[in-house]
């Protein structure tokens, strides 16, 4: 599981949780990470849909959810 406690590092650049068996969903609060450039996320067992609260990740480069179980469209607001 992905703590949501990790929305509140706001100096935090890179997430690297990727190939951990993770389960759950993504945590919506991972859209206060303001300075956030990289996330990876690929490679787990993820549910649920993408949170359209990451489209105010206004740093993000990177980002990758491929290989996981999430379900829905991708919102509009990543685009």
């Amino acid at each position: 599981t992905i703590p949501a406690e990790l929305g509140a590092l706001s100096s935090l650049q890179r997430l690297e949780l990727d190939g951990n068996q993770l389960t759950g969903t993504i945590p919506a609060e991972l859209g206060a990470l303001s300075s956030l450039e990289e996330l990876y996320l690929y490679d787990n067992q993820l549910t649920g849909t993408i949170p359209a609260e990451l489209g105010a990740l206004s740093s993000l480069e990177e980002l990758y959810l491929y290989d996981n179980r999430l379900t829905g469209t991708i919102p509009a607001e990543l685009g």
